[in-house]
């Protein structure tokens, strides 16, 4: 009389054969078959149930002869429907299933009245259509169900002119809980194993999602995180495409660095050259910016790409960043030479702001994220030509943030690829920072170095700086 429990795996094609397994896989990658419990099948045991109470009810003579031809069509009917659901218009049909069981649940009701509303027999065909809705549909489906069945209760008694009669006989009412006993208990029974099934998948997915999101992380090792973070959340996509854009490009490396890797172990001087990748990577984050490439002791980092906070905002926190950059190498300096490396080593810089072509290049499998332009190649000539601890900046960068960083005219210099000379200027600092009221001073010599930034300085580490500094100045004063 109705359907059986819908295979989830298949709810969205229904056209699919009745004979088709699929399978999952569990905790340790092993194929579990999902047991198909189709609507052909579940068809066939309900009507196969009913039909045996119908038999048992002409046997003891509950039911009238000329319901013989009930048997047959409980036989029949779901062959039928297999062949309405497969072979016409209806297999296009959305949520056939639950539109057929609506059919099942039409013929049930009129099953029900026409016997005459026989109690346990009754009920055994209700309990196998409420079941079936309440598995199939939901609390929707058993509502629908329910007010179908109803009304063809009504019309089959209306119709048949029957007295209802609530008793029947025990071997009627045996057959009819058994029969019902038997469809409920083989369609749990494939829920159930549909359920475990589904809950290994789910299972199965949370683990490999789990390793896919540890290894996008490993991945983004090798990518700056603003592209990482715009190609996994689908902001960009992965293929050769450029496009031209107006970014500040900067360039750095280590003066002294040559002179240094002949006298240390190579162990050494790669341990050191990832403690300062490492830690200037950590202040471009901070403000914003794209590393693009680490070459020998160079750090090659653009602004304005994948995100941009304006033209003048990103030159700004690309000079910015440089300014934070020389301060820290003053620190990680005198680290170094606590280590015993004697080397100065010195930071030096350069920043060009132009339009620039930025995307994907590369092959089809092999793509590098980077720039290209004549403002790359001037970042770079400005970074060779700086003195240790300097800043290089190019006229474009210069108009967009000597209203807030003070710089100094260095000039022009001749560069290949632009036809003019081109005016550069040296970064002194802040503005905010100049004068007397200025919250950093430092000072260096052989044997004395000092880096003070009075704004960074909680007042529990004010007390222990001043002690520090006294008693560095009374040994100063005794040794005099």
């Amino acid at each position: 009389m109705m359907n059986a429990p819908v295979d989830l795996r298949n709810s969205a094609s229904p056209n699919k054969s009745a004979s088709s397994k699929s399978a999952v896989l569990d905790s340790q990658n092993n194929p579990v078959a999902i047991p198909p419990m189709p609507d052909y099948s579940g068809r066939i045991l309900a009507y196969t149930a009913t039909g045996s109470v119908i038999a048992s009810g002409l046997a003891q003579d509950l039911f009238p002869t000329w319901m013989t031809w009930t048997l047959v069509a409980a036989i029949l009917w779901p062959h039928i429907a297999h062949q309405l659901t497969r072979r016409t218009f209806l297999r296009n049909s959305p949520r056939v299933r639950q539109k057929m069981l609506l059919v099942d649940c039409a013929i049930g009701g009129g099953f029900i009245g026409t016997i005459g509303l026989v109690v346990i027999p009754s009920v055994s065909v209700l309990l196998m259509l409420m079941f079936s809705c309440l598995i199939i549909g939901g609390v929707r489906q058993w509502f629908f169900g329910t007010l179908i069945t109803g009304a063809s209760i009504g019309a089959a008694i209306s119709v048949v002119g029957l007295a209802p009669s609530p008793y029947s006989p025990l071997a009627t009412s045996v057959v009819s809980i058994l029969a019902t006993g038997c469809y409920i208990c083989v369609t749990a029974f494939y829920s159930h194993q549909q359920a475990r099934a589904l809950m290994m998948a789910k299972t199965q997915i949370q683990n490999q999602r789990e390793q896919s999101i540890a290894l996008s992380h490993k991945l983004s090792k090798y990518l700056s995180p603003q592209v990482w973070q715009s190609i996994f959340t689908g902001e960009r996509d992965v293929r050769l495409e450029t496009q031209r854009k107006k970014l500040a490009v900067f360039f750095s490396d280590i003066k002294g660095f040559t002179e240094l890797s002949e006298e240390m172990e190579p162990e050494a001087l790669t341990e050191l050259l990832n403690h300062y990748f490492n830690e200037m990577s950590e202040v471009a984050l901070k403000y914003g910016g794209t590393i693009d490439k680490f070459v020998g002791d160079s750090i090659m980092i653009f602004f304005g790409d994948p995100t941009s906070q304006g033209q003048k905002q990103d030159a700004l926190s690309c000079v910015s960043m440089a300014i934070d950059m020389r301060k820290h190498m003053k620190i990680m300096r005198q680290k170094w030479r606590s280590q015993g490396i004697k080397t100065p080593l010195e930071i030096r810089m350069g920043i060009s702001t132009g339009y620039t072509t930025v995307g994907n290049f590369g092959a089809e499998n092999r793509m590098d994220y980077t720039i290209i332009g004549k403002e790359v190649n001037l970042a770079s000539r400005l970074e060779s030509l700086a003195e240790p601890g300097e800043i290089l900046i190019s006229y474009e960068t210069f108009s967009l943030i000597k209203d807030r960083i003070m710089c100094r005219d260095k000039g022009e210099i001749t560069v290949k690829g632009f036809g003019r000379p081109v005016p550069i200027y040296e970064v002194v600092d802040f503005r905010r920072d100049m004068g007397p009221h200025r919250s950093f001073m430092e000072h260096e010599h052989s044997g004395f170095a000092m880096y003070l930034d009075s704004d960074k300085i909680t007042e529990k580490e004010r007390e222990s700086i001043l002690s520090a500094l006294e008693d560095a100045a009374d040994r100063l004063r005794r040794e005099e």
